[in-house]
């Protein structure tokens, strides 16, 4: 196992440095140690549908999971000034405050080959997922597929004319939409109960 150091500056984000990171090196890995603070911290629980938005003089307490070029799957607490405890999977715009020391280990058995193909693989991938934005649900439904590592495509509807193509297209006016194959499965309940059936995993 190889092991890489970073510094985050106060204003870092947190998430999106990591994914970063995994990127530059192309390969698959977790986070060893973290040491730092932060002036905002998201973090999604499991009952709401929208993150946890906090502010202030924020302790890193944890960080734990696992980061590579297709995404992280992590988990952060942290204390806030009367020593309460908090936690939840870490989400963007979760920002360092003074500054961060994070460790991260690299799997040997992930080459950079191998990540490299997994961020472009050679054959289309067999997951499409339609998303609006801001909608929690389908932020879920793509840290799912994130999580286990199924390869997926994931398209922004951001217009009428596009959310109206994917309508006709599924015969769904809610999202997320999530395709497999090219059909339409359902939404993030559909992709979720795949999941407690193990039928995603032929989908890696």
């Amino acid at each position: 196992m190889r092991t890489t150091p970073i510094k985050l500056a106060p204003g870092d984000d947190l998430r999106l440095r990591l994914e970063q990171l995994a990127r530059e090196e192309q390969a698959s890995g977790f986070v060893l140690g973290v040491v730092g603070n932060l002036s905002r911290a998201a973090f999604q629980c499991p009952g709401p549908p929208e993150p946890t938005v906090m502010e202030g003089d924020l302790e890193i307490i944890t960080l734990n999971g696992t980061v590579s070029p297709t995404g992280v799957h992590l988990h952060l607490s942290l204390s806030d000034g009367a020593c309460h405890v908090w936690g939840g999977h870490l989400e963007p715009g979760t920002l360092v405050l003074k500054g961060a020391d994070v460790l991260v280990g690299w799997s040997e058995s992930a080459s950079p080959a191998a990540a490299a193909s997994e961020v472009a693989p050679s054959q289309p991938a067999r997951v499409e997922v339609a998303v609006l934005p801001s909608c929690p649900w389908s932020r879920r439904a793509v840290r799912l597929l994130r999580t286990l590592q199924i390869p997926h495509e994931v398209v922004s509807v951001e217009d009428d004319d596009t959310a109206k193509g994917f309508m006709e297209r599924s015969g769904m006016r809610s999202f997320p939409q999530v395709f497999v194959d090219g059909d339409a499965i359902g939404g993030y309940d559909a992709l979720s109960e795949w999941h407690s059936q193990g039928r995603l995993a032929s989908l890696r």
